[in-house]
């Protein structure tokens, strides 16, 4: 599985927007020379994420863009989905998708909505605030190997 780029950029811009909290309000044109998204995204990706609630966005001369909420309250989940819409890693299990061949006779249907239930749980654990922490966290596979270590080496 893959994010989209869009998604991938919606990270990107709301990453820099929390940066910018506290101090002067930006735009989307600032956001994008920043962090090299194209301004016709980034504006775009401000429609999507303000419709989402999770930016609030001023016109005028004194406007510009903020979190809607603390950055230690928005998700992963929250953005991606503010972008691709429900997590879903199946077209059977996207809201009103009819489109699968095998639809009503899969022997795996049943079982995708927990499986997405699983990865956006794990989207949830991950806030914005996360991702401005310096440095970003360590993670380790999920089955790592664990080093084995020989009697009285150094470690």
């Amino acid at each position: 599985m893959r994010l989209s780029s869009l998604a991938d950029y919606a990270v990107l811009l709301m990453r820099s927007a929390a940066s910018h909290c506290g101090g002067a309000r930006a735009n989307a044109a600032s956001i994008a020379a920043e962090t090299g998204i194209p301004v016709p995204t980034a504006q775009k990706l401000v429609s999507l994420l303000g419709r989402a609630g999770l930016l609030k966005s001023t016109r005028g001369s004194g406007g510009g863009i903020k979190l809607a909420r603390p950055a230690a309250a928005i998700t992963l989940a929250d953005i991606i989905e503010a972008v691709e819409g429900p997590i879903a890693l199946t077209a059977c299990q996207e809201s009103g998708a009819h489109d699968c061949a095998l639809e009503g006779r899969c022997a795996t249907e049943s079982h995708w909505s927990g499986v997405n239930a699983l990865v956006r749980g794990a989207l949830e654990q991950v806030t914005l605030a996360s991702f401005i922490a310096s440095p970003p966290p360590r993670v380790l596979p999920v089955h790592a190997p664990v080093p084995v270590v020989a009697e009285g080496a150094p470690l």
